[in-house]
């Protein structure tokens, strides 16, 4: 069960989907895998990117555990956990939520987050396109 509303997920996945389709966005393929520091390099570099100031602002608002929600549905949406594996999703997310330290820019630096958050959506349910 959901208790952030779609509404703001929907405007998350649509501002996600906005930043990340612009040419001057690159977030590099390295060896090893995404790390926390070139993300935050990365999205350094937007920090006067209005895109970036509202999905910031708007993350900002909500709650830890509903932060980590935002986070579990991401998860979910890319497959590290079922739907039956729900409230460990969010455990784990809100476990982790010190370690991301800004809920933000870790979702921005996925490059695929916007298409993990509405799979998560869709898992649950629900759609923005309704």
């Amino acid at each position: 069960m959901l208790n952030l509303g779609i509404e703001t997920i929907c405007f998350v996945i649509a501002k996600t989907r906005e930043f990340q389709a612009k040419e001057q966005v690159v977030i590099p393929d390295t060896p090893s895998g995404p790390g926390d520091d070139w993300a935050l390099q990365i999205l350094a570099d937007h920090r006067d990117d209005l895109t970036v100031q509202e999905v910031r602002a708007t993350i900002a608002d909500l709650d830890p555990d509903l932060q980590a929600e935002l986070i579990a549905l991401m998860w979910l949406g890319r497959g590290d956990y079922g739907l039956d594996e729900w409230d460990d999703a969010l455990a784990d997310a809100l476990d982790a939520y010190d370690e991301h330290g800004n809920t933000a820019s870790y979702l921005l630096s996925h490059p695929l987050a916007a298409d993990y958050l509405e799979e998560g959506l869709i898992a649950h349910g629900y759609s923005c396109q309704d």
